[in-house]
């Protein structure tokens, strides 16, 4: 069962969180509580299992960077963790997950490269070559942008654009 007040700050969370120093205390302030409240329900959403993790969603193209691809690597399962780790600290990867490969599609680790233009994404992948030794990949560069939106539970009713 989810209270009023987890639903008022599922509400908030769902959308974009404000853009300040204390985007916990805006979200309090626009619900009626103290941001202590607003943490402490986070963390009770958290402890309950009903929310897994909090995360920024970039909005790449409007921040600079107009070449993102997929990177599908073929990394020795013996590997895959230690690998997939190195590549995760890497700051142009967004992304990095494990998927089981068939007969037909043989890599088993991706990657996401977000970068200024297709060259530094070539660049970037020829860098974790090296460091890495994980030769087997293809590129699937983003041609266009389909969908970019996260899933609302409650509405807003705290919205006041409208």
């Amino acid at each position: 069962m989810v209270t009023d007040l987890e639903k008022k700050v599922i509400s908030i969370i769902q959308g974009d969180i404000p853009i300040s120093a204390r985007p916990y205390r805006d979200i309090a302030e626009r619900i009626g509580v103290d941001e202590q409240a607003v943490l402490q329900v986070m963390r009770g959403l958290s402890e309950k299992g009903l929310i897994r993790r909090y995360g920024a969603t970039l909005r790449h193209q409007k921040s600079g960077f107009t070449a993102n691809v997929m990177v599908a690597w073929q990394v020795d399962e013996d590997r895959i963790h230690e690998v997939g780790h190195e590549m995760a600290r890497h700051e142009a990867i967004s992304h990095c997950y494990r998927r089981s490969p068939d007969e037909k599609w043989p890599y088993n680790l991706y990657t996401m490269i977000h970068a200024r233009d297709r060259q530094s994404c070539h660049e970037i992948a020829d860098e974790l070559v090296k460091k890495d030794g994980v030769k087997n990949y293809t590129m699937l560069f983003s041609e266009k942008e389909l969908k970019k939106t996260s899933m609302v539970y409650f509405e807003d009713e705290f919205d006041t654009d409208e």
